[in-house]
């Protein structure tokens, strides 16, 4: 009577909020999904969600497939994932990089996970911004970067884990914590903490400052994402963060999150060598997406 495809449509429409956006999660269009809830609703005679909602709502028994699916979706994936191993007779080597500071909060779920699933693949992973990671990739020194900003490269392919919108932060006390939105110029007089990475490769300047041709007063960078916060609510700068990463800190702290005009929205990639995804790093690239969504609040499927 459930199908697996059901299931699994449940917890798309929980992920996403949409069924638009569900229908891209499952690489699929939205009237084949919307058939098949019609016909999973017919055949349980009873609604799974609620119409014309926003965000979407599950109903009682939208709640009840969606624990379900939590708990056989896993099952039936680390099962598939046995066999798969059990068929090539060997594991691998998965060696990643990271240009992400906050990743860490959705990655450590991902790799514990994983490496149940996968105990033979050797896991390795490091900073991505020590190094051009991207390149080490390209050169077969990496399996894998986690990276917010490709780069064009014929011997690399990237694959959306999750889109995001940058917003900034500022002390209640600063001078912007008044405003409705940060436009280029409101950022000439203040002190901008970033990452020590080259200014080009952050949205904020990219998308923002550089297409204006202005620049910050000053710069401040801080490898920790909380050692940036602590500057903001001491007086010291303000910073662009991922609107996923401000939430952990949002209700603990008295900071201000203000969006930018025009707004500047991110995605953040696993990027691999063309040609290269074995079972065990498609298996990894799957469970990342998948604690991401399950980990992350303010994060939307890629269109």
């Amino acid at each position: 009577m459930i199908d697996l495809k059901h299931l699994k449509t449940i917890q798309a429409l929980k992920q996403t909020d949409s069924v638009a956006a569900a229908a891209n999660l499952l690489h699929t269009t939205q009237s084949a999904l919307s058939h098949q809830l019609k016909e999973l609703e017919h055949k349980l005679d009873q609604a799974v969600f609620v119409r014309k909602t926003k965000p979407l709502q599950l109903t009682q028994a939208g709640e009840a497939l969606l624990r379900l699916a939590e708990q056989v979706l896993p099952l039936v994936q680390r099962t598939e994932t046995q066999l798969r191993q059990w068929s090539m007779g060997h594991g691998g080597r998965l060696h990643m990089a990271i240009e992400c500071h906050s990743c860490f909060q959705w990655l450590f779920p991902a790799l514990d996970q994983y490496r149940q699933l996968w105990p033979e693949v050797e896991v390795d992973f490091a900073s991505g911004f020590h190094f051009d990671a991207l390149q080490a990739l390209a050169d077969g020194e990496l399996d894998l970067v986690i990276t917010a900003d490709p780069i064009e490269h014929e011997a690399l392919h990237y694959l959306p884990l999750f889109r995001y919108q940058n917003m900034l932060i500022t002390a209640e006390s600063d001078d912007l914590a008044s405003l409705p939105a940060i436009r280029a110029e409101h950022l000439t007089n203040s002190t901008l903490i970033t990452y020590p990475v080259e200014s080009n490769r952050l949205a904020i300047y990219r998308d923002l400052l550089l297409p204006a041709g202005l620049a910050p007063a000053q710069v401040r960078q801080t490898e920790l994402t909380l050692m940036m916060v602590q500057l903001v609510l001491s007086g010291r700068g303000v910073a662009a963060l991922p609107e996923w990463v401000i939430d952990e800190y949002r209700d603990k702290a008295p900071i201000r999150a203000i969006a930018f005009e025009p707004p500047l929205w991110s995605t953040l990639y696993a990027a691999v060598r063309v040609n290269t995804e074995a079972d065990y790093m498609r298996s990894f690239i799957e469970l990342a997406r998948q604690s991401c969504f399950s980990t992350l609040a303010n994060i939307g499927p890629v269109d």
